[in-house]
């Protein structure tokens, strides 16, 4: 599989996990919660709020100057795109007991982990609120999981004042996505530290090198 078909791979399966977590019916992920509240808010849908929201994190990530990748950007549009496209098409069913709710939201953050694995090893540069959280590290000084579990706060918070759906999930959902990621790419053998992103200047020159006519 090339690294362009594991991008969009990655993508579709990191919107399917995100569904799943929904429709288990027991509370959004933290980010969630936030675009579902400002969607309500103002009468669009989560999956174009997903959008939205990512660029303007893309924007402040680079002001403060992280370098942005193809897959940077197509993180930011695909995966409100496939998400607004699979609740469409109810392919996942809402759960009505917490006891069908819990193996569904567990089987998201894995099909999470899963696009993680296949979108973050294609190279292709950190999604936008990676890139936000390094961004925060770096000019902070702060450690990595303090600036992380800051803005997941932060979204959880804006997103139950704007009327976002808060419950037992969106706990599980931010306790267990990180020993679920370490489970996933261990079984996987894969090393993330080991990723050589290329920045979005990198792939279009690659791009246009290859395109150019041998002589």
């Amino acid at each position: 599989m090339d690294r362009l078909s594991r991008l969009l791979l990655g993508l579709f399966l990191y919107a399917l996990g995100i569904v799943m977590t929904m429709k288990a019916h027991l509370g959004y992920a933290p980010w969630e919660v936030f675009h579902a509240g400002l969607g309500k808010a103002v009468g669009i849908t989560i999956g174009n709020i997903s959008i939205i929201t990512g660029l303007l994190i893309v924007l402040a990530a680079f002001a403060l100057g992280e370098k942005l990748g193809l897959g940077t950007l197509l993180n930011m549009v695909l995966i409100g795109v496939f998400m607004d496209m699979l609740l469409r098409l109810g392919w996942v069913a809402p759960m009505t007991h917490w006891w069908l709710g819990l193996p569904l939201l567990l089987a998201g953050l894995f099909v999470i982990a899963l696009g993680s694995y296949f979108y973050i090893g294609s190279g292709f540069g950190a999604g936008p609120r990676d890139s936000l959280m390094v961004a925060l590290t770096r000019r902070t000084g702060l450690a990595v999981g303090v600036c992380r579990s800051s803005i997941e706060l932060a979204a959880v918070i804006s997103g139950w004042l704007l009327g976002g759906m808060v419950g037992v999930g969106t706990v599980l959902a931010a306790f267990a996505i990180g020993p679920v990621l370490q489970l996933t790419f261990r079984r996987l053998g894969f090393e993330v530290a080991k990723v050589q992103h290329e920045t979005l200047d990198q792939t279009l020159r690659q791009m246009t090198w290859k395109s150019l006519p041998e002589s």
